[in-house]
């Protein structure tokens, strides 16, 4: 039965990622507080579970034009050596503290998303609103 609990989560934070609201987050809760897997396998896991997540969700967006190319080059090019250098400053730090520095971050986008308005933002036909 545990199985099956698993994969309604995993399906469950696949649905909420494809949609954006951080399923892989959820994901990472899921199996580091109830599955008790360390932070280490879990991360791992995690990305390689974006990955199925993202590229459908990367072509549906392809398909529609709501992907600015330009940008995606930039952010690649940026984020590659990030990544690199993120993966070795985790490996460096503690597993403790890589969970607090996680579990503040969380607890400031949280606040954020909370109590603080969001700025205009342009629809797909060019206008600009207030969210």
């Amino acid at each position: 039965m545990n199985w099956f609990l698993s994969a309604l989560v995993g399906a469950a934070t696949g649905v909420l990622s494809g949609f954006g609201v951080g399923g892989g987050t959820l994901l990472l809760l899921w199996l580091t507080l109830v599955q008790d897997m360390g932070q280490l396998q879990a991360g791992g896991i995690n990305l390689l579970y974006f990955i199925c997540c993202a590229l459908p969700a990367l072509w549906g967006h392809l398909r529609r034009g709501l992907v600015e190319k330009q940008a995606v080059l930039v952010c690649a090019l940026a984020g590659l050596p990030a990544c690199a250098a993120g993966a070795f400053l985790a490996a460096w730090l503690d597993v403790t503290l890589l969970r607090r520095l996680f579990g503040a971050f969380l607890l400031i986008v949280g606040w954020r998303e909370l109590f603080f308005k969001k700025g205009a933002a342009k629809t797909e036909e060019g206008k600009t609103h207030k969210s």
